[in-house]
């Protein structure tokens, strides 16, 4: 996806933006300045820190100070227009599943809310920052975040000063990366009615057999990235000779030439084998059953990208779903920097959850540009956006 032309001016930009998602805000000023702050993200050079935005605004003390305000003191909630950009983007990409991933933001010092050690995939090393999880619509054209979870290690939670000073709410607690994953998608899935979507978890370094558990009492279809030294049986059933060992899901690859087809083009180009195979993770009750599906370049084995997912799926459905994660990461790749996913500076939980909420209503202006689809109906402004006074 190219980055779209959005319009050369701050009111051309602002006429693209979907004012009609920041309905739930009390007062007619919030909404007018939820979307300039989007105008301003979209308009800003560089990070989109406050200053920078509030640039695209004047640029004066007064106007800087009124951003700052709007994003980390305001009174609006951001779980209401997050279901409202879940429900947009439903309707403009008629999506095919969620993909939950973890992005981790190196952050210098240790102010940030949220700020610890931890292991940034995308990195190949352990660094100080900021982690979250997103949960973004996803189809084959292209992928929006619109829900998100701040990883709050106990550090920040069992120290009552930093609690404070960050204004992290009382009911927060400390979660496992499992549970991090598991709130943010089943938060992000009862934003959409009917029938639930699959969820494409992004992240091998979860443990499946916890996550696979939390997502089947929820009754809803998951596809996981795994780590190639996850240990597996064969399901006797489906392919009975192979023992009850464990064997690594890269050695049942690896070994199981067999089972090798076409798999189709790759989203960075050239084509790919693919296998699958029926599989039950340790540990899980009878029943339990999964399936392993692989693809990699033909050149490549090495490079396989290894998928668990509900026994009940067949390889065809895993792999399209598993392309809707290299859409994301496409996406991700293109808009983010855009848009500002991970500019936040300031210190407080509330700010960090307003600035990325708005930064993916930013996100899915883009993505309407680049499809060409056409903005909701605006209601006519009382009066030329001004972001000034308090909020």
């Amino acid at each position: 996806m190219h980055s779209p032309s959005i319009g050369p001016t701050f009111h051309e930009t602002l006429a693209r933006i979907p004012l009609d998602l920041f309905a739930s805000m009390p007062r007619n000023d919030q909404r007018l300045k939820a979307g300039e702050y989007v105008a301003g993200l979209l308009g800003a050079h560089g990070r989109k820190t406050l200053r920078n935005v509030a640039s695209q605004l004047g640029g004066r003390a007064a106007r800087e100070q009124s951003v700052h305000h709007f994003i980390s003191e305001s009174s609006w909630e951001w779980e209401p227009v997050r279901r409202g950009l879940a429900r947009r983007t439903g309707e403009l990409l008629g999506p095919r599943a969620w993909v939950v991933r973890p992005t981790v933001v190196p952050k210098a010092g240790g102010h940030s809310v949220g700020v610890a050690e931890y292991f940034a995939p995308q990195l190949g090393r352990t660094v100080t920052g900021q982690q979250s999880y997103g949960a973004w619509l996803a189809s084959p054209a292209a992928g929006v975040p619109v829900n998100w979870q701040l990883v709050l290690p106990a550090d920040w939670i069992e120290d009552r000063s930093r609690r404070q000073r960050a204004h992290i709410p009382a009911t927060s607690r400390a979660l496992s990366p499992e549970e991090n994953a598991g709130d943010v998608a089943l938060r992000a899935a009862r934003s959409l009615s009917g029938a639930p979507l699959p969820v494409v978890l992004d992240a091998p370094e979860l443990d499946p057999l916890r996550t696979g558990r939390r997502f089947g009492r929820a009754g809803i279809p998951l596809v996981q990235r795994v780590e190639r030294r996850l240990r597996l049986r064969v399901d006797p059933l489906a392919l009975p000779g192979h023992g009850d060992l464990p064997l690594t899901a890269a050695w049942l690859v690896g070994s199981m030439r067999r089972l090798w087809r076409p798999g189709g083009p790759l989203a960075t180009g050239g084509r790919s084998l693919s296998m699958a195979v029926p599989v039950m993770l340790p540990g899980s009750p009878a029943g339990g059953r999964r399936l392993l599906v692989a693809q990699w370049p033909e050149s490549d084995p090495a490079a396989a990208r290894l998928w668990l997912a509900d026994g009940s799926m067949r390889q065809a459905e895993v792999l399209a779903l598993a392309r809707l994660a290299e859409v994301v990461d496409r996406d991700d790749a293109q808009v983010a920097a855009r848009v500002g996913l991970r500019d936040f500076a300031g210190r407080s939980f509330r700010g960090w959850h307003r600035h990325i909420t708005l930064a993916s209503v930013a996100h899915l202006a883009c993505v309407q540009a680049d499809l060409g689809a056409v903005p909701p109906h605006r209601p006519a402004a009382t009066r030329p956006p001004l972001l000034l006074g308090a909020g």
